[in-house]
Formats: C-alpha cells, sequence, structure tokens
C-alpha cells in the first residue's frame, strides 16, 4: 500500500508533536521548576523552565500581548498548513521542501499546545495563557561558570522549528527563489495584458 505525500506528511507532522508533547510530559511530571539534570557534563543538560513569552523568554505586552501571541500563532500555523496542502498537491514540489515545512509547522503547533491548553491542563492559567514547557540547555561556550555563548533553552519543538528553517535555508533556497520568479512573471503578465 502506498502513502500519499499528503499522509506521509501528516503523519510526520504528528509524530513530531507527539515526541514534543511526551518530553515535555515527562519533564513537567519528574522535575521541580528550575532542577537540573546533567546529561553530558555541563556542556548538556535537563533544566526545566516555563516561558511565558516569545523565543527565549522575551515578552509580548502582557496579557493582551500574550493572547494577541497565541493568535498570531495560531494563524500562522493555519496558514503553514494551507500553504503545505497547496505545495504537496503539485508534484514539482520537492518532498524536502514539504518535509523542512512541515518540521516548522509541527514545532509550531508544539508551542501552540502548551500555550492553549498547559495553563487548564496544570491548573495555573485560564485558555490561550499557558506557558511553553522548555529543557534542553546546551552551553556551549564558556568562560569559567560564566555561559558566553548561546544560553537559551529550548524544546524540542524549537529544534524542529530551528532545523526545518536552516534545512529550507541550505538545501531548498532554489525551489522558494524559482518559484517566486515563476509568481513574479505570471504578476507582470497580468499587468501587461491590462
Amino acid at each position: 500500500m502506498k502513502i500519499s505525500r499528503k499522509t506521509g506528511l501528516l503523519l510526520l507532522g504528528i509524530l513530531l508533536v507527539i515526541i514534543d508533547q511526551i518530553s515535555k510530559y515527562l519533564v513537567k511530571t519528574n522535575m521541580s521548576l528550575g532542577e537540573q539534570i546533567p546529561v553530558i557534563g555541563q556542556w548538556f543538560r535537563l533544566c526545566f523552565v516555563e516561558n511565558e513569552g516569545m523565543a527565549f523568554g522575551m515578552k509580548f505586552g502582557g496579557a493582551v500581548g500574550k493572547f494577541c501571541l497565541s493568535l498570531l500563532r495560531i494563524c500562522l500555523c493555519g496558514f503553514l498548513i494551507w500553504w503545505i496542502n497547496k505545495l504537496a498537491a503539485s508534484r514539482e514540489t520537492p518532498a524536502g521542501a514539504l518535509v523542512g515545512l512541515t518540521m516548522i509547522t509541527a514545532g509550531a503547533m508544539g508551542n501552540i499546545i502548551d500555550c492553549l491548553f498547559y495553563g487548564i491542563i496544570w491548573d495555573y492559567a485560564p485558555f490561550m495563557f499557558g506557558k511553553v514547557v522548555d529543557m534542553l540547555y546546551f552551553p556551549i561556550i564558556r568562560d569559567g561558570a560564566r555561559v558566553i555563548f548561546f544560553s537559551p533553552v529550548f524544546n524540542f519543538a524549537d529544534s524542529c522549528v530551528t532545523c526545518g528553517a536552516f534545512y529550507l535555508i541550505f538545501f531548498q533556497w532554489k525551489f522558494f527563489s524559482t518559484t517566486a520568479d515563476k509568481n513574479e512573471k505570471v504578476v507582470n503578465n497580468g499587468r501587461s495584458r491590462s
């Protein structure tokens, strides 16, 4: 039985979201907030933190900002799902471009689930005001006890977004630049006929 491209992408997206949510659940139920567990000495640690805002703990305008940020994330995720579906219908779209976009979308969806439901599930905030669970800490360059490069704590969903984005930039840029050129030619042809 052959699986269609759309089904394969859906299964990949679901798998990535499940891995993300399981890792967050395990950290949330087995670690205390702020607790750190060394995995590879001081270079890789599990460090349980909760992120209220955007990437790297940045906040955005209090309660109204949090609501707007959650709403924006939902809209962007919906757009990505629509776009992947549209691209998957064309045989000209390389599988790599679809996988990269699916990774980004799954990562976004994993963090959206935290924002929407974790406040209700763990009984600390209303719908759309939950905190994102982060746990992966790689203080890469250190000066004694002080981290001088890459101190953010992140999660599997963040990794999906970052790896998917870098993959698209480094390996699929040709597809997206060709698609942009085709769209520009179509627009210009439409203007010249008017």
